[in-house]
């Protein structure tokens, strides 16, 4: 890509700034879902074990006991003075997603950044490291976009059922047909501990505080999948609870 190319359209008005809002299982595998914000759509993008596995850490923030490759590229970026401090996810070709970093220092600045093409998931990784913003284009989520209920019905069907049998979502992604070279699975979005509408007395506190318990500790364990879908319970918690917060008087 041309220094014209990758400094043409910078934050373009349109881009639509996105959370992380679930990594989930499918049956295609593994999706990472991209919500933009105040929208009721996502856009799931297929990933692979080993990447879901880079962004569930990423979600929780924790550290793996030795670096991942992620984190050695981060590392090594910011060792030569670079700071990544967007990331896009700005075309679908073929059915396969196509994403770009920017980053300043080392000469570079947000002006005039550094613009480096990336895989969605190994850039959604970095940007959960480095906390910087995730973006999409209107044309991306117009072709790739998911109603969020398609995976909150995936959710509250598992409720009550072994976390480690849930079967998320198992209609919506089918419907998009995109998946390239990612392979389906997560996303997630840091809704945990921050849930409004909490009372005492209220059964939905108490069965979340037992769940985030459970997804600590499994992330403790290493049990990735268990943890993925133990977040999207919580997620679907959460928002029962900003519900009822709203219909108290």
């Amino acid at each position: 890509m041309s220094e014209a190319q990758q400094t043409a359209n910078l934050y373009d008005n349109e881009m639509l700034k996105t959370e992380i809002w679930s990594v989930a299982r499918v049956d295609q595998g593994n999706a990472v879902l991209l919500r933009p914000l105040g929208s009721d759509t996502v856009v799931p993008i297929f990933i692979g074990d080993v990447e879901a596995h880079a962004i569930i850490l990423g979600l929780g923030e924790i550290q793996a006991e030795r670096p991942l490759t992620c984190d050695t590229l981060l590392e090594l970026s910011r060792r030569l003075g670079l700071n990544l401090f967007r990331v896009e996810v700005y075309e679908i070709r073929k059915d396969t997603f196509y994403a770009r970093l920017f980053f300043s220092g080392c000469g570079y600045s947000r002006s005039r950044p550094l613009v480096i093409e990336s895989r969605p998931s190994d850039a959604i990784a970095l940007a959960l490291r480095e906390k910087c913003g995730v973006y999409v284009t209107p044309q991306v989520l117009d072709r790739a976009g998911v109603p969020a209920e398609v995976f909150i019905e995936g959710v509250a069907d598992a409720m009550g059922n072994d976390l480690t049998g849930s079967g998320l979502a198992k209609s919506g992604l089918a419907k998009t047909g995109l998946a390239g070279n990612e392979i389906p699975r997560e996303t997630v979005s840091e809704k945990r501990s921050r849930s409004p509408g909490r009372k005492r007395g209220n059964p939905l506190v108490a069965k979340r505080r037992r769940l985030q318990a459970e997804l600590e500790q499994a992330l403790a364990e290493e049990a990735y999948e268990r943890a993925a879908d133990i977040r999207d319970l919580l997620i679907l918690l959460d928002q029962q609870l900003e519900q009822e917060r709203w219909k108290t008087p």
